[in-house]
């Protein structure tokens, strides 16, 4: 099978599997507070994440490209929605237009239809110096994502198998390109251990992309003789994995991903500790289904809500909605007990 069909048996499998909704974010409750003194009409939703200065904490994740016409039509309507709503936007692994150049118009579309906005190239942690400045020249990106996807390749039967000198890439890379460096999981959430890691090599952002989305383990294991289906329950829940990030001294900046589906899921990322949240299967889903007039309402649906829920916790910026207080329970919280992990110190702010 060809890489641009294998992009269509990803995008085609995603939308036919159940998005299943993960408990985690519901362990996560604000506490209420009766006097916020606050005007709605006072609300920021403009952030400032490292060197990027975003207009919503809220950005178009990771999804396509390299998939021929069906793609290349895809990014085309995400591009020109980002630019319609001040979104930021990521492509998916450019690495099919680097072994391909005929697959180059499927990426390139996206800075055509959005010259001013900030766009994200994305490559596999494979990727070598001179593929991340190939990829971030294909569509003059602002930032670069490389992402991490160990289960995802196991469960591929095409998949690579050799996972060895990833953190010496990813520096070497870093050392290379004079954009941000994104270090991005898809769909298994990091640990505090990996965040560690990631920072002792001078990583600084990185997106925990946790469970609770679009499942590639479901998705490859549709492609195999035989399920690994092992893989399908893998990996760490977005909530969870965002105070897993937030607990490593000097830690990277946070985007919260996987599984985010509403305002309120969205409030939450924000004020567990993430600087931004990235949304891709919900996005996908409502493109594809009712168009990009749907997709941009969604969009400012989003951004009401998401006033809304700042103004009842008296939040006038995103900043000011990361020190909201809340409650964690339930499986969450017996997680992050065993890890050792203080929650008290969310619902005492």
């Amino acid at each position: 099978m060809s890489r641009s069909e294998r992009k269509w048996d990803h995008i085609r499998y995603a939308l036919e599997s159940e998005q299943k909704r993960y408990s985690a974010f519901e362990d996560i409750q604000f506490i209420h507070q009766s006097v916020p003194e606050i005007n709605v009409e006072d609300i920021r939703l403009d952030h400032k994440i490292g060197e990027l200065r975003l207009s919503s904490p809220i950005f178009i994740n990771a999804m396509t490209g390299g998939g021929d016409e069906k793609t290349y039509r895809i990014n085309k309507e995400f591009a020109m929605v980002a630019k319609m709503t001040g979104l930021a936007m990521a492509v998916g692994s450019q690495m099919s237009a680097i072994k391909d150049e005929s697959q180059r118009y499927t990426y390139e579309v996206v800075r055509k239809e959005n010259p001013n906005g900030i766009i994200i190239a994305n490559l596999g942690s494979e990727a070598t110096p001179e593929h991340a400045k190939r990829a971030i020249e294909m569509i003059e990106a602002n930032a670069l994502q490389l992402h991490l996807n160990v289960v995802q390749e196991l469960t591929m039967p095409e998949g690579d198998r050799d996972f060895t000198g990833v953190l010496r890439r990813i520096e070497a890379i870093m050392k290379e390109v004079d954009v941000p460096v994104i270090v991005k999981e898809v769909g298994f959430g990091m640990a505090r251990e990996t965040i560690t890691e990631l920072s002792e090599i001078g990583v600084s952002f990185v997106d925990v992309g946790g469970t609770g989305g679009t499942n590639f383990a479901e998705i490859e294991n549709k492609r195999r003789e035989r399920s690994l289906s092992f893989f399908n329950n893998w990996g760490i829940p977005t909530p969870t994995s965002i105070l897993e990030a937030v607990d490593v001294a000097n830690h990277p900046s946070v985007i919260g991903s996987g599984g985010v589906r509403s305002s309120l899921d969205i409030a939450k990322c924000i004020a567990l500790g993430a600087d931004a949240v990235g949304i891709a299967g919900l996005f996908l889903k409502v493109l594809l289904d009712s168009g990009m007039e749907a997709l941009q309402a969604e969009i400012a649906l989003l951004h009401h809500e998401l006033s809304f829920i700042m103004a009842a916790m008296g939040a006038k910026t995103i900043s000011d909605l990361k020190n909201a207080p809340l409650m964690i329970s339930g499986s969450t919280y017996h997680w992050l007990n065993q890890r050792g992990i203080n929650t008290a110190k969310y619902s005492q702010r």
